[in-house]
């Protein structure tokens, strides 16, 4: 029997998003299109493959079968077709979806955007929120190419690779009439916080570290990202509890003291997660191996700096 591959990716499509609609969108394709593809798999199946249902698709027990043998061989065809493939990122052009988490864009993503300006101009990249799980990113279907943040519980279609290590400060305005050189845990836990809900399982480890140091936040003011910090402590007497390398940016603003956490809190991992199809994508690699360079620079010239106050 003969079998149409470009018929391949949409049911893939259709299996991760349940939805003719949403799964057009990320083939970038007309629904016309992906319906007409759809009806082209039945007839050569001979079986409906998704039966509608009031919220979506449901499939059907030959999908749930074919599933997995057809991301399977869409990965090895990726595998081999890409493999051979030269890349040259001087002279390469090319769009990259990347998540990164608000940690990692505030942190990182500066660095790899100043550094692909200089040795690969025609790269881009494309930022989408991290979302709460790997499913809302786009990652576990492959149209987010990489995530960057506190990976948890990857599917087997991820690969998970650690970049650096981060602890956590405090930072609190110049001026504070209370703070000199250190926050004791008592007084840290007289004083109001602000705190950072960032999405994603980060708020989880910072929340968990606390409870597993026994220290208590009187949280007045709760933010969701770390670009509304400095103002808010800044006019306050408020703390905030972040990560170092933040904390090592927030430094340079003459009106905020960096100081040690009252207690060790420990640290969290940084990682970069990507769907297996692109596991020897030249070009993906190369910017892989980018990331994970400027991931050991950054935490590496800011370790000494971070803990050093101002």
């Amino acid at each position: 029997m003969k079998y149409d591959l470009n018929l391949l990716p949409v049911f893939v499509a259709l299996m991760e998003e349940r939805n003719v609609t949403r799964a057009a969108e990320q083939l970038g394709m007309t629904q016309p299109a992906v319906s007409n593809a759809l009806n082209r798999l039945r007839e050569t199946l001979r079986d409906p493959l998704f039966i509608r249902e009031r919220y979506g698709m449901k499939p059907t027990e030959m999908a749930e079968a074919l599933a997995p043998v057809i991301r399977g061989a869409l990965a090895s065809l990726d595998d081999v077709i890409l493999g051979q493939q030269a890349f040259d990122p001087a002279r390469a052009t090319r769009q990259f979806t990347i998540a990164p988490n608000s940690y990692v864009e505030f942190v990182l993503m500066p660095v790899i955007v100043a550094r692909l300006r200089e040795c690969a101009p025609g790269i881009r990249l494309r930022l989408t929120p991290f979302g709460n799980d790997l499913a809302e990113t786009g990652a576990i279907s492959g149209a987010t190419e990489m995530v960057l943040g506190r990976i948890v519980e990857p599917p087997d279609n991820m690969v998970v690779q650690h970049l650096m290590d981060d602890g956590l400060a405090c930072v609190v305005r110049k001026d504070h009439p209370e703070i000199t050189e250190s926050i004791s845990e008592e007084r840290y836990q007289r004083m109001r916080h602000v705190n950072v809900l960032p999405p994603g399982r980060m708020r989880v480890g910072l929340f968990q570290m606390l409870q597993q140091a026994g220290l208590r936040r009187d949280v007045s003011v709760s933010v969701t990202h770390f670009l509304a910090v400095p103002e808010m402590v800044a006019v306050t007497d408020y703390c905030a509890t972040l990560p170092r390398l933040i904390c090592h940016r927030l430094a340079r603003d003459p009106r905020l003291k960096i100081l040690p956490a009252p207690v060790d809190l420990g640290s969290f991992p940084v990682e970069l997660a990507w769907h297996v199809r692109y596991r020897n994508d030249p070009a993906h690699r190369w910017l892989r191996s980018l990331i994970s360079e400027v991931a050991k620079e950054v935490s590496d010239a800011a370790v000494p700096e971070a803990m050093a106050g101002n």
